[in-house]
């Protein structure tokens, strides 16, 4: 995989266009809540900033209408916290796509909300040209929407005089190409989530790949269900067993496995009151849901993340919200931080769960994003990750 970077470039006196991933959650008031796609950004900003740029900034916020801006969409609570960070003032510079406003070496402006401007969501190459004369280089540091063909994290990166990746996206790239493209091995894979449906394109992809597939929620109970085992109420697919059972065989016929749950930890009702009970995996009664699996399990899979080469983690093993069913993933965690494998991590709950069990300078890596991640993984095309590559020698 071959891309320019920012790192690599003479930015001095050149008009830098940074496309970040600044889409935070806010609360009634429009006061962010959690800022650490901010924090992500400031890297990138940096390293133009120090090699003697002019900085743009832009990304999308929400869900806007396309040429209805409305004050909830505004960047103007990411740019006051922007300039926090970054000890020094950051303009928000509105109806910016055909030019009239200034930024000199050494400045930083943030773009207002870029999914405002009519075409970005449908990739207008007439946009992207516009856009394309703000600047003498283009950045994609926004992995998390590299996975959606759009004016500025697609079209842009086409029409821009130079195109590369920032740091996050250049980091992003690196750890999952060696994660998955020349692995050392055993190579282990874990996906949890509750639908074997929203998973099934990934799991295929990695049965070609992996040494183990560990599984993980609710995709766990339809694999033990392809497995003959009895899951009583639990969450899961039946219609899917099928599809469960051919990617056990396909793991098998290349000598790699899905390991299958021997113990469960069951309860009556999913609340985070509710009182847990360990059993045998062969003893589940009709009435039971399993939400985590056993410590005998979770002992199992430690034991593989200790001996792997490279783990890729998407998913808890359980309810890991609710104490009394989080063993599981905490002991996975623990495993993973012990390990001396490269490992690397994506996924809203999984980040969740890496801080929660406060292993996060333990992992090799952990993703920005979620869809782009998970389409990696799968083998797509990333039309953003694609742009850049075409752009590598001019």
């Amino acid at each position: 995989m071959k891309f320019k970077k920012l790192a690599d470039l003479d930015l001095k006196n050149q008009r830098v266009f940074i496309r970040a991933d600044l889409n935070v959650p806010q609360d009634d008031a429009g006061n962010i809540t959690e800022d650490t796609r901010v924090r992500a950004s400031i890297p990138g900003i940096k390293l133009a900033l120090s090699k003697g740029a002019a900085v743009m900034v832009t990304s999308h916020l929400g869900r806007p209408t396309e040429g209805e801006f409305k004050p909830a969409d505004s960047l103007a609570p990411i740019a006051a916290r922007m300039s926090e960070l970054l000890g020094q003032p950051v303009k928000l510079i509105q109806n910016w796509v055909d030019g009239g406003f200034t930024v000199k070496p050494g400045e930083v402006v943030l773009l207002e909300n870029c999914r405002c401007n009519k075409g970005e969501k449908k990739n207008s190459e007439e946009l992207a040209e516009k856009m394309a004369k703000l600047c003498d280089v283009y950045v994609n540091d926004a992995f998390g929407t590299s996975h959606r063909a759009e004016a500025t994290t697609h079209a842009l990166a086409l029409k821009a005089k130079v195109a590369c990746a920032g740091p996050l996206v250049a980091a992003e790239l690196e750890a999952l190409g060696a994660a998955l493209g020349n692995p050392k091995r055993p190579l282990v894979a874990i996906v949890g989530g509750s639908k074997v449906s929203t998973k099934l394109t990934i799991l295929d992809a990695l049965a070609d790949k992996v040494d183990q597939l560990v599984v993980g929620g609710g995709i766990a109970n339809t694999f033990m269900l392809a497995a003959g085992l009895s899951i009583g109420k639990s969450l899961a697919e039946p219609d899917l067993v099928p599809e469960a059972k051919r990617i056990i065989d396909k793991l098998k016929a290349r000598g790699a496995s899905v390991p299958i749950p021997t113990d469960v930890v069951c309860a009556k009702a999913f609340s985070p009151t509710a009182e847990a009970t360990v059993k045998k995996a062969t003893d589940v009664a009709a009435d039971d849901l399993i939400l985590d699996i056993g410590p005998d399990t979770a002992k199992l899979l430690a034991d593989i993340m200790v001996s792997a080469g490279t783990i890729v983690w998407n998913g808890p093993l359980g309810v890991f919200e609710f104490d009394q069913f989080a063993n599981g993933t905490k002991v996975l965690a623990a495993a993973i931080a012990k390990s001396s494998a490269m490992s690397i991590a994506g996924g809203g709950d999984t980040v969740a769960a890496i801080a929660k069990f406060e292993i996060s300078d333990q992992v090799g890596y952990i993703s920005t994003a979620g869809g782009a991640f998970l389409e990696f993984l799968e083998g797509k095309t990333l039309p953003a990750v694609a742009a850049l590559e075409a752009r590598a020698n001019g």
